[in-house]
C-alpha cells in the first residue's frame, strides 16, 4: 500500500540515519579524545579503575618530586662531608710534618687553623632549602622514598630516616652541633674532646703559656680547637690519635649518606618505572584504537552518505503519485 501520510520506507530510512549519526558522534568522540573510555557511562568499571590509577600515579609524581628534594639534601651534606674530610686529612699531614724534628710547630700551626676555620666555612655553607645535615640540631630527619597501596587498598607513605647526632661516641654524624639553628663548635665530629692527656712538658693552646710537668693530665682538645704549639713528641702522637678517630667517625657518617643517596637514586629510577607502567595500564584499559576507530569512522560515513540515499528514494515515492493524477 502507498500513503501518503505515512511512508514506512521514509521512516525506516530515517531511523538508520539516526543510529548512523549516533554512532558517528561515538567514534568522533573517541578520534578526537583519544579515548574509547572517557567516562563512567562509557564502562564504569574501567573508568573507576582508571580514575584510580590516575590518581596514584599523581602521588607517585610528587613522590618522585620529594625524592629528587630529598637527594639535593643529602647530595649537598655529602659534598660537604667529603669536602670537610678532605681538610681533615690535610691536617692529619700536617700534623705527621710537625713531627719531624726541627720542623716551626708554629708554621704548621698557623696552617692548621686556616684549615680549622674552613672546616667551619664548610660546615655553615652546607645547607639546603634552610636544612643542614652536616652541622647544627641533632634530630631525625626523613626523606620520602616511596608510596604504596597494598592489598587492601590502603595507601601509605614510606620514608626513610637519617639521624643527626652530636653527642653519641661512635655514632655522631654531624661535623658540629648546635641548639635552634646556631652552631655549637665545642659538640659534633670535629668539636667533641679528647680523651685526657697525660704527656710530657708543653704549652696548653687554652691558657696561652701554662706547661704541665711530666705525668699531668692536660687539657682536652677537639680537631676543630687543636693548637700543637709545644707539642711534644706524646702529645703530638695523641694529636694524631683525635684527628684519625674524627676521619673515621667523618668516613662512616658519609658511608652513610652515600648509602642512603644510591637508595633514592635507585627509587627515583623504580618510580619513573612505575609510573610508565601506571600509564601504560591506564592506556590499555580507556585508550581508543586509533586504527580501528578510524577505520569505523569512514565506513560510517559511507554508511551515512547510503542512508541520505535511501531516504531520498523513499522520500521519491510520494512524487511518483502525483504523476497518477496528471
Amino acid at each position: 500500500m502507498t500513503s501518503i501520510l505515512t511512508n514506512i520506507a521514509a521512516m525506516s530510512a530515517l531511523q538508520t540515519l539516526r543510529s548512523i549519526g549516533s554512532s558517528m558522534e561515538d567514534t568522533q568522540a573517541r578520534v578526537s579524545s583519544g579515548q574509547r573510555v572517557g567516562e563512567a557511562s562509557d564502562n564504569a568499571a574501567y573508568w573507576s579503575i582508571a580514575t584510580t590509577m590516575r590518581s596514584d600515579n599523581m602521588a607517585l609524581s610528587s613522590v618522585s618530586d620529594a625524592l629528587g628534594l630529598g637527594a639535593s639534601k643529602i647530595d649537598t651534606a655529602y659534598a660537604g662531608m667529603e669536602s670537610a674530610i678532605d681538610v681533615v686529612k690535610e691536617i692529619k699531614a700536617k700534623l705527621v710534618t710537625a713531627t719531624e724534628e726541627g720542623v716551626d710547630k708554629a708554621k704548621v700551626q698557623e696552617e692548621i687553623a686556616q684549615l680549622q676555620e674552613q672546616l667551619m666555612s664548610i660546615a655553615q655553607s652546607a645547607s639546603f632549602s634552610g636544612e643542614n645535615w652536616i652541622a647544627g640540631d641533632a634530630a631525625d630527619v626523613t626523606v620520602v622514598s616511596g608510596f604504596v597501596r597494598d592489598a587492601s587498598n590502603n595507601v601509605s607513605v614510606k620514608t626513610t630516616t637519617y639521624t643527626l647526632d652530636s653527642a653519641t661516641a661512635g655514632e655522631m654524624t654531624l661535623l658540629f652541633g648546635g641548639n635552634t639553628g646556631v652552631i655549637d663548635d665545642t659538640s659534633g665530629i670535629l668539636g667533641t674532646i679528647g680523651s685526657a692527656w697525660t704527656t710530657t712538658d708543653f704549652t696548653i693552646p687554652s691558657t696561652g703559656a701554662t706547661t704541665q710537668g711530666a705525668g699531668t693530665a692536660v687539657a682536652n682538645f677537639s680537631v676543630y680547637t687543636l693548637d700543637i704549639n709545644g707539642f711534644d713528641g706524646d702529645a703530638m702522637a695523641e694529636a694524631l690519635t683525635l684527628v684519625d678517630a674524627a676521619l673515621a667517625s667523618m668516613t662512616s657518617a658519609g658511608a652513610e649518606l652515600g648509602s642512603i643517596s644510591m637508595r633514592i637514586d635507585l627509587q627515583e629510577d623504580f618510580v619513573n618505572k612505575l609510573s610508565d607502567s601506571l600509564d601504560s595500564g591506564i592506556g590499555r584499559l580507556v585508550d581508543a584504537d586509533m586504527n580501528e576507530e578510524s577505520t569505523r569512522l569512514k565506513a560510517l560515513q559511507t554508511q551515512q552518505q547510503l542512508a541520505v540515499q535511501s531516504l531520498s528514494i523513499a522520500n521519491s515515492s510520494s512524487e511518483v503519485i502525483l504523476s497518477l493524477f496528471r
